[in-house]
């Protein structure tokens, strides 16, 4: 069997923030750097770990957006240091009040960028792993043992689910 190319595929952050004010700047840092903003999840109470509290302050939510290019997902560590310039141009005093997680969606998974080495990731290049996070079997999302927990706790399946679909029209339309 000759290798083909891979299907493009759908980037979505998933945003923690602290600061109004600077994810709007986010929004449009993207806007420049990826492509058009087309779909905004509402706000989620970030309750699932203090890790970034001291950094970021509290409280913490986290906003999921999805970008309208469908990219290659060989583009990974590419939107990973691209998501990394932005937070540092939000950064106020030397840390963060915004995270940019970003990954992107196919039919079948969920996989984030991460600048972390762990048995789950599988090595892109430039420093950057592809983290699978969770998977669509059988009409919903199932998370994977390694999962972050509030990707494990299910309250992003329906709006990821709402990326999913627009990715399939967007791929039907091409």
């Amino acid at each position: 069997m000759k290798p083909e190319q891979a299907l493009p595929v759908k980037y979505f952050i998933g945003a923690l923030y602290s600061s109004e004010e600077l994810l709007e700047k986010a929004f449009s840092e993207v806007e420049s750097k990826f492509s058009s903003i087309d779909l905004k999840s509402n706000n989620y109470l970030f309750d699932v770990t203090d890790y970034y509290d001291k950094e970021m302050g509290i409280p913490i939510y986290r906003k999921i957006f999805s970008v309208t290019e469908l990219l290659s997902p060989a583009f990974l560590p590419d939107a990973k240091l691209l998501s990394n310039e932005i937070e540092d141009i939000l950064c106020i005093n030397g840390k963060r009040k915004v995270n940019l997680d970003i990954g992107y969606i196919d039919f079948n998974k969920v996989v984030l960028a991460s600048a972390k080495y762990c048995a789950n990731k599988i090595y892109m290049g430039k420093g950057i792993y592809a983290d699978p996070a969770i998977h669509y079997s059988k009409g919903k999302f199932k998370p994977y043992p390694w999962a972050f927990m509030d990707f494990k706790d299910s309250r992003y399946y329906d709006f990821i689910f709402q990326i999913r679909m627009k990715y399939k029209n967007q791929l039907k339309n091409q």
